[in-house]
């Protein structure tokens, strides 16, 4: 398949490596110019922003949500028929305080709103080295599930498909009005489950308890000695913390 990636950080980057393992034609763009993808080692092709939301098929999005002001032109312009993925999550301390959001507006729709069009969450709820490290062949033990939510459900399975092509089982997590179930804060939020788990996580999401547990994590990661952290350690914290 032909995709379209926008923003080279460590996600939109390992998701491009993945695909490109897998055979699918990739372009990847940076949000603010091509010049800044020089000297990166990339899998797909690096192009401008222009070049990245043509001739492709799917068009994933792994921006933070402060940075989405800057592609709504750019993605105006996207073909109907185009998949358009949305990777991100919403942090407070990086995004600023979007009063909607704090409001109760599920991040999804905030961010479909931004966009002007439909989008389908996924990618989001797994840490980047998980992504990269810890995918594993299909029927393997223990394969860990990634939450895919979205309102069309041919596009939602186009894309479940991708990602078990590229490691993980998927779990439909329903509507996107339902995809806060799986953004932080949430016991399905980057704790490394199986799909017989993620489907009980999911269900077991609190909306109120989610912002409060988020901000417990991130206050406790933001003294904690990063190079003393593994990744295990992060999911162990989420997995403890995230859990109601």
């Amino acid at each position: 398949m032909k995709f379209g990636i926008i923003g080279a950080g460590s996600i939109g980057s390992i998701i491009s490596k993945k695909l490109v393992e897998n055979g699918h034609d990739v372009k990847i763009a940076d949000a603010r110019s091509i010049e800044h993808l020089e000297g990166k080692e990339l899998a797909g092709q690096p192009v401008s922003l222009e070049d990245a939301i043509t001739n492709i098929e799917i068009l994933i999005i792994s921006l933070p949500l402060s940075a989405l002001s800057s592609v709504q032109d750019i993605i105006e312009q996207v073909g109907e028929e185009v998949i358009v993925v949305d990777t991100s999550n919403y942090y407070p301390g990086r995004d600023y305080k979007i009063e909607e959001i704090e409001d109760g507006m599920v991040e999804s729709i905030w961010v479909s709103n931004q966009l002007g069009r439909p989008i389908i969450k996924a990618f989001n709820n797994l840490l980047a080295y998980t992504l990269d490290n810890e995918g594993t062949p299909e029927g393997a033990s223990k394969r860990i599930a990634m939450a895919v939510a979205g309102d069309d459900v041919e596009q939602k399975q186009i894309i479940m498909d991708v990602v078990n092509q590229i490691g993980f089982d998927t779990v439909d997590g329903g509507s996107l009005s339902d995809s806060w179930r799986q953004q932080p804060g949430t016991p399905a939020y980057c704790t490394e489950l199986t799909k017989d788990e993620l489907t009980i996580a999911l269900e077991k999401a609190n909306k109120e308890k989610a912002p409060l547990l988020r901000d417990k994590v991130m206050e406790m990661l933001s003294v904690a000695n990063p190079k003393l952290l593994s990744n295990k350690d992060i999911v162990n914290m989420n997995r403890e913390i995230y859990n109601p």
